[in-house]
């Protein structure tokens, strides 16, 4: 392998982390890859959720959701859990 080819390789993969961390359902929800949903990125795949449910959903309150309020909303059955495999 070239050096450009593992340059190539190691930067997709970068690109790519913030997806994967997300998990399969999340992460298709995250239109701009940067591994936080905004309320914008919910709505378009959950239009019934209120900016209101997302504010509870965002228990940091930092205006996106991140792998851990991700996983407590759908625990808590105010996200629907990702349908994986």
């Amino acid at each position: 392998m070239t050096k450009t080819t593992k340059f190539t390789v190691a930067a997709l993969t970068a690109l790519c982390l913030p997806a994967y961390a997300m998990g399969a359902g999340a992460a298709e929800m995250d239109a701009n890859g940067d591994g936080l949903l905004s309320v914008t990125e919910v709505q378009a795949v959950y239009p019934d959720v209120t900016a209101e449910q997302y504010s509870a959903m965002d228990l940091n309150a930092d205006g996106a959701l991140d792998e851990a309020e991700v996983q407590t909303a759908q625990e808590a059955g105010m996200l629907p859990a990702s349908e994986e495999g």
